[in-house]
């Protein structure tokens, strides 16, 4: 890595000012003052999170498509709502009823780490993917109803406070045409305040083809010169390319003021991502596909990128997200959680984001119409001024839509 881009590295994560080498283009890299807090936020929800007799009495699964919601029980009623990971939810499903609820009845949901690390470890035969995308259903379920047995938000619980996040509008399409691309970026900027947004290059593990040839050289200036030197452009290579083609697209993005180069290599690649975040002086962000906390640690420890992108729900649940942005903290590493629908998950990320100290600057907010994740729950989020709010109210401080529930598949693990 080139001194000035460590340097500007090194200063987005403690919150100071981009420096030349990206001028203009602090994106997800820069820090909110207003939310650095400083604090250890699992420290903090340790001693907040005193044991009780209250105990795990029943687990319950509502699914639908691509979304299933988890609903926590106890013995004296108090209950907490969380969601498994979008897609293939009730396969999902099914693996909490087999693999893990048993893991979590009869257990003090304030015992939430040793309920997620036994969750792991018994079903160390089956990594990793569908367990951790089961447990990150149960763990968000734990944390709404200890943020209720509290009488605080989850945040709050970190030791963060709720605020508004500023939201980065994030594409999902490769389908669209550059200058069809840029007109809506401008679009959603005059509506709705969007100061950065992230698009798409290359094409889903491509082994470096482009969805169709020439576009990513197409819509990388395109967008750029639309939206403006003061808006922040990301892009998301999405395992698109090899070291030397990711290194060859670093060039472009350079000049093109791209502050936030995502998963530029098959994911499973570290040393070519490594490879690539020594050589170019764009950022490089990764993660979000990864959920083995020894491979997070890998990851870290040998900078394969600038910028660490858990997702909440691949990764097993925030508490093991909160462990990634300690690992990461404790290298001067920023935090951006992966979150590119409107299901719970961006929800989740905002809680995180308002409490971890090396938060980046943006929460993801998908700007694409998707049907399935409309009218989940109240209040539904919203970007008004470029920023998202966190909703009032203990827990994830929302209410599951009782229709959607009447209309889901119901299965219950209980005592």
């Amino acid at each position: 890595m080139n001194t000035s881009r460590r340097d500007f590295i090194k200063a987005a994560a403690i919150g100071m000012a981009a420096g030349p080498a990206l001028a203009g283009c602090t994106g997800t890299v820069a820090k909110q003052d207003a939310g650095r807090t400083g604090n250890n936020p699992i420290a903090t929800y340790k001693a907040v999170l005193q044991r009780s007799d209250q105990r795990i009495k029943s687990v319950e699964t509502f699914t639908n498509g691509n979304v299933s919601f988890v609903r926590i029980r106890t013995n004296d009623g108090a209950e907490g709502w969380g969601q498994i990971s979008t897609y293939d939810a009730d396969i999902s499903a099914m693996i909490m009823h087999r693999k893990i609820a048993q893991h979590a009845i009869g257990k003090d949901p304030a015992d939430i780490d040793a309920i997620v690390d036994r969750c792991i470890e018994a079903n160390y035969k089956y990594p990793w993917s569908f367990v951790c995308r089961a447990l990150g259903g149960l763990d968000t379920a734990m944390w709404d109803l200890l943020g209720k047995r509290e009488g605080k938000a989850v945040c709050e619980l970190l030791g963060g406070q709720i605020r508004p996040i500023r939201a980065y509008g994030s594409s999902m399409s490769r389908s669209i045409k550059p200058k069809s691309e840029a007109e809506r970026l401008v679009r959603l900027r005059e509506e709705k305040g969007y100061r950065a947004f992230k698009i798409r290059i290359g094409s889903v593990t491509g082994h470096n083809k482009d969805q169709w040839p020439g576009r990513t050289e197409e819509i990388v200036p395109t967008v750029r010169e639309a939206i403006g030197d003061e808006t922040a452009l990301l892009v998301d290579g999405n395992s698109c390319y090899t070291a030397p083609k990711a290194i060859e697209v670093g060039r472009l993005l350079a000049d093109n003021n791209v502050c936030h180069f995502e998963e530029p290599c098959p994911y499973w690649e570290l040393e070519w991502t490594a490879k690539v975040t020594k050589a170019i002086s764009v950022p490089v962000a990764g993660g979000e596909q990864d959920n083995d906390l020894a491979q997070w640690r890998r990851m870290i420890e040998m900078r394969a990128v600038d910028i660490v992108q858990p997702d909440i729900l691949y990764v097993g649940g925030l508490t093991r997200a909160l462990r990634v942005a300690a690992m990461a903290d404790r290298k001067g590493m920023p935090c951006v959680p992966h979150s590119a629908n409107l299901a719970m998950v961006t929800l989740f990320s905002m809680h995180m984001l308002a409490a971890i100290p090396n938060a980046g600057d943006y929460v993801e907010f998908s700007i694409e119409k998707t049907p399935w994740a409309e009218g989940l729950y109240r209040p539904a989020l919203e970007v008004n001024d470029g920023k998202a709010g966190i909703p009032e109210g203990p827990g994830w401080g929302v209410t599951i839509n009782p229709k959607w529930l009447e209309s889901a598949q119901h299965q219950i693990s209980e005592a």
